[in-house]
């Protein structure tokens, strides 16, 4: 029997992030079984350990595997206004980022040869693949990317993400804000959730499994009343913001009768940062617990378990949706946060009634909202999007079907 043509699944999950690490394992449950599967970022690196998966560096595989026949998917994410500084920076341990950026950050011509000599592409948008790269490639694919930063992106960038989905087969996007963007450009794009929507039907038993054991286990011991799952990025790390969430917390604990449990959902460079949460705690009176545990299915099991979810990380929040918990997320006071990815998503995706997002003196209000929300339309907004997601996905891959070699 002919060996099935490959596909390359291409992401960010050479990288701590929550939804990144997700991603294969979704598109792998979604893809016809007995699929020929090829992790690939932009560095090799081995994410197993977490829950995440062996990844190949996409420059070497273009090198082995551009010529042949393979299917591209790009697996989704907010691709498409990532430059390569900021993929390449992402990619360091967090010391060796603190350095590079100490080095670089003002001089935006040694940061774009630093970036392409780290990436081995000489990419603007790196995660956005180029067909020369695989001239073989049978089809490319975009699955429900975001973008929504695209419109203030610089001009190179902007001309290169859009030259690149022009190429593509089939294009999906995860919000509005995106497709508009898109389509003014003349794209054709159809609009489908983000893949973590899927999370608890196709990783549900899995995510189960994790819950009866390990850390997450021990929070149901320690904390019978139940907790609220707390995430946020570093940035929220000042003393000022810090005092304002555990005001938030505290109150927002007291009027649930609850527990605060605090958990990154992502430890690359400019994400979450444990000695942010570890601050926190010491400011808090409520009963807190810091979550040790990097484990994709742990963090997941920690949502799907909790009272609710509050938190910056849009995935944290998808999945939350897709377990049908209440959720919230934490605005930056900056004022951009109020324009970014979450809100797009949520503007796109959520019912009405569902609370968007509140800043960190809005904590506890907001908390209180989520949790009065009815556990039907949560239920009923779960089971929407992964009829809508499995339909979308669908008619995506129906744009390059799996053929022998």
């Amino acid at each position: 029997m002919p060996e099935a043509m490959p596909t390359i699944l291409f992401g960010a999950f050479d990288r701590h992030n929550l939804g990144d690490l997700l991603f294969p394992h979704l598109l792998a449950a979604l893809l016809p079984p007995g699929a020929r599967l090829i992790h690939a970022g932009l560095a090799e690196r081995d994410l197993r350990r977490h829950g995440g998966h062996r990844v190949h560096a996409l420059a070497r595989l273009a090198c082995e595997w551009g010529g042949r026949p393979l299917r591209l998917i790009h697996v989704g994410g907010e691709l498409l206004t990532c430059d390569a500084w900021q993929a390449a920076v992402m990619l360091q341990t967090p010391a060796a980022a603190r350095a590079v950026i100490a080095r670089l950050d003002r001089r935006p011509a040694e940061r774009q040869v630093w970036a392409a000599h780290e990436l081995g592409l000489s990419s603007q948008a790196p995660y956005v693949v180029p067909r020369t790269l695989f001239p073989g490639a049978v089809c490319v694919l975009y699955n429900a990317v975001g973008g929504v930063g695209l419109v203030d992106s610089p001009p190179a960038l902007r001309a290169e993400v859009l030259a690149r989905l022009a190429e593509a087969d089939a294009v999906g996007v995860r919000d509005r804000q995106t497709l508009a963007y898109v389509a003014a450009a003349g794209i054709a794009a159809q609009l489908m959730p983000d893949p973590a929507a899927m999370t608890a039907a196709l990783l549900g038993a899995r995510i189960r499994r994790r819950g009866r054991t390990g850390e997450v286990a021990a929070l149901g011991a320690a904390f019978p009343q139940g907790y609220l799952a707390v995430q946020f990025s570093a940035d929220f790390g000042d003393d000022d913001t810090l005092a304002a969430i555990a005001a938030g917390l505290d109150r927002a604990a007291a009027d649930a009768a609850c527990a605060v449990v605090l958990f990154r959902a992502g430890a690359a460079p400019w994400h979450d940062e444990l000695g942010c949460l570890q601050r926190l705690a010491a400011r808090m009176h409520a009963p807190v617990h810091v979550f040790n545990s990097l484990h994709v299915l742990d963090i997941c099991a920690l949502i799907a378990a909790s009272r609710g979810y509050c938190g910056s990380s849009l995935h944290g929040r998808i999945v939350a949706m897709a377990c049908a918990r209440p959720r919230i997320n934490l605005l930056h006071p900056s004022a951009a946060a109020r324009s970014g990815k979450q809100m797009a998503y949520v503007e796109t995706w959520e019912p009405a009634s569902v609370p968007a997002a509140v800043g960190v003196d809005g904590i506890a209000g907001g908390v209180a909202a989520a949790l009065a929300v009815d556990r039907q339309l949560l239920a009923e907004t779960a089971e929407g999007l992964v009829l809508t997601g499995r339909q979308r996905f669908a008619a995506l891959l129906d744009r390059c079907p799996v053929a022998p070699r």
